[in-house]
């Protein structure tokens, strides 16, 4: 397939000017195909070439202003358009086309709980040509107006009010002027829930088998909606610019969500099937408050070429918490911003594949290398970026930057020089200098604090290894005088703020110096932090009395990076996480500190023979933990101990007797997701079979509980489930993208290394040609979750390092590849420096 470049993209922008696409879809002509016919209405502003693009099935016809072109003339996805003359042209095409499995295009999913179909459109970067043809390229804007034929029991919804002509006909009102990528629709027998907002009509919709459910949070959600709907008219002139607001939770969705126009798709999984804790709700608020800052960055306002996709979801990423902690009752959002999301970016940012926030536009000269840049960088780091912009520019400054933006460049397309220039014509502050510094830099700068005592006072350098300057506060704490209970506390003595880099003179601040010394105390800058050693000292002994749960993420991230640099023992971070969580109280770190525990330092950084004195610190954690929320006072806490004391076992006998009672004692009562849980990880242990998998399937016959009984499966310690799984995985294409995956996470586990140790050869080639096969949606599972990642050794970073110079990688694999051979070598490193 030909991927579009940067050059091609520019040079049809200044060809043609793109009125129109009227597009009829039939989704009734079977399970394989659908019908989509285009008419495209398009003005060449000189004669001239150019090329359509589409990924269809059968194309039927093609015509150009009445006259019929010959459907062979399509040369993988493109139909060259020749000889046009200046002028007014229209273009028709009739084609078929494939519904998809792996969640780009038109995706195709039928739910095994009641037998209903459901379809969804994921058009991002290119795979609008696979629903309709399409001039597809961001800066090509255009209105759309659809009509859909649907089975007559199903509601179909779009970018605009959809309307309901009869006999499964729906019109879809015309768009304003969007990008391709942005149109969608969603078809099924959806359960709906409406009401107005705003003069607006808003609405959920999810899947009628998940109704019960999206019925119970229903309230919460459209009350998270209308909060930030409304904070975001108070900070935007612009008002919100579509006639309707839809959010859809669809089902085996590659992302957390797409902002559509006025339809907003979210994986389904946002809709609780089973028990979550109170951050993870907090997370599904976030992501309704970052889709909807698109309405505005990224839908009203678009980039021009995919370099500048970074700042779609950097400036989303950031308003998202921000506006989430303004607006609704999530008031700590940015703890979790700091202790779950910020890391991604700091580790993204550590290897080879690192890039600017914003990429020189050299380096993303085609479609194909736009899409490796979704990553911790573009959102993580870019959305720390711009919170220390906001920081360093001021609050008021930079929300009128924002608003002129809107207004120069509303339903048209704009550049990161476009942005910079509007922030600037807000301040005096030289904002160019800033991006330069900020922006077209890579890596991460780490900030080491220096402290002198002397008569009766102290003063404090910060040591700078990187360049770019940052505007920080710094934390002194002393120690309480009247302790409570659990470790000692700490009470905050003084805050002030400092530039780095800073004056050659050190103020000088009056006193003995603090027991604890924290720099970017509100986490208001992007670099890694270490302690001068009296801090440290007082960090370890004292994490969970800091009084702000902020400057306990910073401490913590601290840790992680000593962990990941190799400073700091994996075990001492353990000992550090068993005597601090116990008396920790917001859920966010808790979660936080026990996923890294759990994923990174015994499953990775610890060595096989150290391994079981690992688990034995992270279960009688977790015990402890449960011990702690026996009144029921913190069910969140509790079923975050629940999880990972499951995810950690070592043997059988306790969590079996859960799945056989139904419950753990004193609570919770297993539901779906706890019950698919411990069987995933008794099969892991050998302590189950393939009757009591089949067993909970027949109990669980809900999407999530295929996904379930396919990852048990897979993980079953036998050669035959293994060779079964594999074939599943690399050899038979049929398995959904949700099923690979869940298979996938299944097949690796550290415990069964005698069992799959021959397959990590396997593993390369294997996984090459599956991505050539099954493109960049598959090939990003294969790299993510199918990869070995039990097998650190020498002899897997050889074969990964030779893996990387097969010209037949893909890009998405690639890039997947380049990244877990660069983790893989770093755990290394972490297991030989101690």
């Amino acid at each position: 397939m030909s991927v579009l470049t940067r050059s091609e993209a520019q040079t049809r922008a200044q060809f043609l000017d793109v009125h129109r696409y009227t597009i009829d879809l039939d989704l009734t002509t079977g399970e394989g195909t659908f019908d989509s016919r285009t008419v495209i209405q398009f003005t060449a502003l000189a004669a001239g070439d150019t090329f359509v693009e589409l990924k269809p099935a059968t194309l039927r016809s093609i015509s150009l202003d009445g006259h019929p072109l010959d459907p062979a003339g399509l040369t993988e996805n493109r139909y060259p358009l020749t000889a046009l003359t200046a002028g007014p042209h229209e273009l028709r095409i009739d084609a078929a086309m494939h519904y998809s499995r792996t969640g780009e295009g038109m995706h195709r999913f039928t739910d095994p709980t009641d037998g209903e179909t459901y379809l969804y459109t994921q058009l991002f970067m290119e795979d609008v040509q696979r629903v309709f043809a399409a001039f597809d390229q961001p800066d090509l804007k255009s209105v759309f107006a659809l009509t859909v034929t649907a089975p007559a029991s199903w509601t179909v919804l779009g970018n605009c009010i959809a309307e309901h002509t009869g006999k499964g006909r729906w019109t879809i009102a015309p768009t304003p002027l969007i990008s391709t990528y942005l149109v969608a629709v969603a078809a099924g027998p959806w359960h709906s829930v409406t009401t107005q907002h705003a003069g607006l009509p808003f609405g959920v919709h999810c899947r009628r088998s998940l109704a019960p459910h999206l019925d119970a949070d229903a309230d919460e959600i459209l009350d998270i909606t209308r909060a930030c709907f409304d904070r975001y008219h108070e900070k935007f002139d612009e008002p919100y610019p579509f006639d309707s607001y839809d959010q859809a939770f669809v089902p085996e969705f590659n992302a957390g969500a797409m902002e559509n126009p006025g339809l907003v798709t979210f994986r389904d999984e946002f809709i609780y099937r089973s028990a979550v804790t109170d951050t993870e709700r907090q997370t599904r608020a976030m992501v309704i408050s970052h889709e909807m800052a698109h309405m505005w960055f990224g839908d009203l306002v678009t980039l021009a070429w995919w370099d500048d996709i970074w700042l779609n979801e950097s400036f989303a990423e950031c308003m998202g918490y921000q506006t989430l902690t303004e607006a609704t009752r999530f008031t700590d959002t940015w703890v979790d911003f700091g202790v779950a999301r910020k890391g991604l970016g700091y580790d993204a940012d550590q290897r080879p594949s690192t890039h600017p926030v914003a990429p020189d536009p050299a380096a993303v000269p085609d479609t194909a290398s736009a899409m490796l840049n979704f990553d911790g960088i573009s959102y993580a780091k870019g959305a720390s970026a711009l919170r220390q912009l906001v920081t360093w520019l001021g609050e008021k400054e930079f929300l009128t930057g924002i608003n002129t933006h809107f207004a120069r460049h509303k339903f048209a397309n704009a550049t990161l020089a476009d942005f910079i220039d509007n922030l600037a014509s807000a301040t005096d502050r030289n904002v160019h200098a800033w991006a330069e510094q900020w922006l077209r830099t890579t890596g991460v700068d780490t900030l080491t604090p220096h402290v002198d005592e002397s008569d009766g006072a102290w003063s404090l350098t910060i040591d700078q290894h990187g360049h770019r300057p940052h505007r920080i506060a710094v934390g002194a704490y002393d120690h309480a005088l009247d302790t409570q209970s659990g470790p000692d506390r700490l009470i905050l003595r003084d805050r002030f703020e400092l530039d780095v880099p800073h004056n050659n003179t050190a103020k000088i601040h009056p006193g003995r110096r603090p027991a604890l010394i924290v720099p970017n105390d509100n986490d208001l800058t992007y670099a890694k932090v270490r302690l001068d050693p009296e801090s440290w000292n007082t960090a370890l002994h004292t994490l969970s009395g800091i009084p702000d749960a902020l400057t306990r993420a910073v401490i913590w991230n601290t840790a992680r990076d000593m962990v990941r640099d190799g400073e700091l023992h994996p075990t001492t971070y353990l000992r550090t996480a068993r005597t601090h969580l116990p008396h920790e109280t917001d859920l966010a770190l808790v979660q936080g500190v026990l996923t890294f525990a759990d994923t990174q330092i015994t499953r990775r950084y610890t060595t096989p023979d150290d391994r079981p004195a690992a688990h034995a610190t992270l279960t009688d954690l977790c015990r402890d933990l449960i011990r702690r929320t026996e009144d029921g006072t913190n069910p969140g806490l509790r079923l975050t101990a629940v999880r990972h004391l499951i995810d950690a076992a070592t043997q059988p006998d306790t969590i079996q007797d859960w799945l056989t009672n139904g419950s753990v004692p004193g609570g919770p009562e297993l539901d779906p997701e706890l019950r698919w849980r411990i069987l995933t990880r008794l099969a892991v242990l050998g302590a189950t079979d393939e009757t009591a998998i089949a067993t909970e399937l027949e109990n669980d016959p809900s999407a999530t509980g295929q996904e379930g009984a396919a990852r048990c499966r897979a993980a079953l310690p036998t050669p035959e489930a293994k060779a079964t799984a594999w074939h599943s995985l690399f050899n038979d294409d049929t398995l959904s993208n949700y099923l690979f995956t869940a298979t996938a996470q299944g097949f690796w586990q550290p415990e069964q290394a005698y069992l799959v140790h021959t397959y990590v050869p396997r593993y390369y080639p294997e996984a090459t040609a599956l991505a050539a096969r099954r493109g960049p949606a598959i090939a990003e599972a294969a790299g993510r979750y199918a990869f070995p990642h039990y097998a650190i050794d020498t002899d897997n970073l050889r074969r990964g390092e030779q893996a990387l110079n097969d010209p037949t990688l893909i890009p998405a694999l690639h890039r997947k590849l380049t990244d877990q051979i660069d983790d893989l070598r770093r755990a290394l490193a972490v297991r030989n420096a101690h």
